[in-house]
């Protein structure tokens, strides 16, 4: 049996895929800029009702803690303390609202920097004594600006999962500041040339799965990575929302 080669058997598909595209892409909306790293499809907050207190394993001070993590990203953002009240009005205003326990009162998240935090999801763990919020965040969590408030320590070595969260925010700013010499400004101003270049990208890591070692596959894998967050970009989208859709293709 003979075998095509790998590209010989990709390209004809991905030129299917990408000629259903409008290639002459808009130009980028600098009226209204897409929110950084936010995309439009994702569906608003929805308060949770599926956890119930009568599963929650509260401490002896009523308190019980509460891991909140980005719902887009999956960055964890902060840990706090939820009692009953707290989860109350969580469930209310679909806003993370929590107990301090230096100030022994109720505090809304965000109600003084207005970076609110909206509920998408509320999970509990396996022994049921603490909580994990799926948020929206708009703005940093962290009382000194920083976008996580896990911002010390080991940091020289980003995990994985961090890197297309940290690539959508330096494109977000690519966008907004478009700083000469740079080639993220340059392919926003061009979109015809970022759809073009996303079918390089993808003729070439095709090309390298058929005939070159792994490492090579994996560049050429983070190129067209690079290029597709780039053409989202221009049309006003974020990865989430691709990743939105294959949350729906689930079976």
């Amino acid at each position: 049996m003979s075998w095509l080669p790998l590209g010989a058997v990709v390209m004809p598909l991905m030129r299917r895929v990408f000629s259903s595209m409008p290639w002459a892409l808009p130009p980028p909306r600098h009226d209204k800029p897409p929110k950084p790293g936010a995309g439009q499809f994702l569906r608003g907050p929805v308060p949770s009702c599926r956890v119930i207190d009568d599963e929650i394993r509260f401490d002896e001070r009523g308190l019980v803690p509460c891991i909140v993590q980005d719902w887009r990203t999956g960055e964890v953002l902060t840990l706090a303390y939820m009692n009953a009240a707290a989860l109350g009005k969580t469930r209310e205003t679909g806003e993370m609202h929590f107990w301090s326990r230096s100030r022994g009162e109720l505090w809304h998240k965000g109600a003084t920097s207005g970076n609110t935090q909206a509920l998408m999801a509320l999970r509990l763990d396996c022994d049921g004594d603490a909580l994990l919020a799926l948020v929206e965040p708009a703005g940093p969590a962290c009382h000194t600006g920083e976008r996580t408030c896990f911002h010390n320590g080991e940091l020289d070595r980003p995990a994985p999962h961090e890197a297309l969260p940290a690539l959508e925010r330096v494109l977000a700013d690519r966008d907004r500041d478009r700083p000469d010499g740079s080639y993220t400004a340059q392919l926003l101003a061009d979109p015809p040339k970022i759809g073009a270049k996303v079918r390089e990208e993808a003729d070439e890591v095709a090309r390298a799965a058929a005939d070159e070692p792994d490492d090579r596959v994996a560049e050429e894998a983070a190129d067209v990575l690079y290029h597709l967050d780039v053409l989202l970009r221009s049309r006003g989208l974020a990865l989430a929302d691709a990743e939105e859709v294959l949350n729906g293709r689930r079976r």
